[in-house]
């Protein structure tokens, strides 16, 4: 098992945005996390990538479970390789193996595209990678890096462009290329079609499904043609629970995903929810604009930086 959550809650006062969710995924899995707004999607990454500190449970990560259905042989305690990552900071989880792009952009809009995924290649080899003293070699390492994944995801032309000359497809593809810097072992996207053209949305998808190819992938969506066609399973959160889990036909079908969320998606006659934006206002997400602008601290309960 590459990732498992038990118990997993966080409550800010007296609101719950996330409610004793057990989560289990499989590497090689690609993993749609649905529900309605305010439902705790994305604080629910937000506690994967230690941004947020869960009130209760326990988070476990196995980058070395390999692509057995079982994942690593349990040790004595049953977690196998497993290490906790409960109380990791951001940089402890991303050097771990857990990588994100953010729902709100998150980029250096005066860089290029060419040196913002060779800052995240850098920044991936952990501290000492910006220490004074040290083989220029390591830089062209970086650089070579950053080339092929400017190749990888369609914008290699686009290399000494200054991002925030973009367009905001391309800019969510630069995104999921910041991510794969270092090679995650887990790429968590939050949103990576919102505010995206129809015409650009075909492009993110490809690249999403390229990158699930070799990667393990979970994302938050509100298309819901996308989450159809692309994920391998879906969960769904309503009210900061877990209500269903498992293949996209059905969650389709099940009748709580269905009053709580789909509001008929995939019946005769009737129409998907979501519009594509997710502002999870209501159950504490604020947070994750907080971590794009200060550089992705650890953020307390009461939105105070750690």
């Amino acid at each position: 098992m590459l990732l498992e959550t038990e118990g997993l809650t966080k409550r800010f006062g007296g609101i719950t945005a996330v409610d004793g969710v057990d989560f289990a995924l499989e590497t090689g899995e690609l993993c749609s996390i649905i529900g309605p707004n305010g439902a705790g999607k994305t604080t629910f990454f937000n506690l994967l990538t230690g941004v947020l500190e869960p009130s209760d449970g326990r988070i476990r990560f196995d980058p070395e479970s390999g692509g057995d259905a079982g994942g690593a042989s349990a040790g004595a305690d049953g977690t196998g390789s497993a290490i906790d990552i409960t109380a990791a900071s951001p940089d402890e989880t991303a050097l771990a193996g857990i990588h994100r792009s953010y729902q709100i952009t998150n980029l250096f809009p005066t860089l290029s595209v060419l040196e913002n995924v060779r800052v995240a290649a850098q920044a991936s080899r952990g501290s000492d990678s910006w220490k004074l003293w040290r083989n220029v070699a390591d830089f062209e390492d970086h650089y070579a890096e950053a080339t092929r994944i400017l190749e990888r995801i369609g914008l290699a032309g686009e290399a000494e462009t200054v991002t925030q000359n973009l367009s905001h497809g391309e800019k969510r593809s630069l995104e999921i290329g910041v991510a794969l810097a270092g090679n995650p072992d887990l790429l968590l996207l939050d949103e990576p079609t919102a505010g995206v053209s129809s015409e650009g949305v075909d492009d993110v998808v490809a690249l999403i499904e390229d990158v699930a190819e070799d990667h393990s992938v979970m994302l938050i969506e509100h298309n819901m043609e996308v989450v159809m066609d692309i994920s391998d399973r879906i969960a769904v959160l309503h009210r900061g629970e877990l209500i269903a889990d498992g293949p996209p036909e059905d969650v389709r079908g099940d009748e709580a995903v269905q009053e709580a969320y789909l509001g008929g998606y995939g019946r005769e006659g009737s129409e998907a929810a979501g519009d594509g934006s997710d502002d999870e206002a209501t159950d504490g997400d604020v947070a994750d604009g907080d971590a794009a602008a200060d550089g992705g601290r650890r953020v307390r309960a009461g939105g105070e930086p750690r």
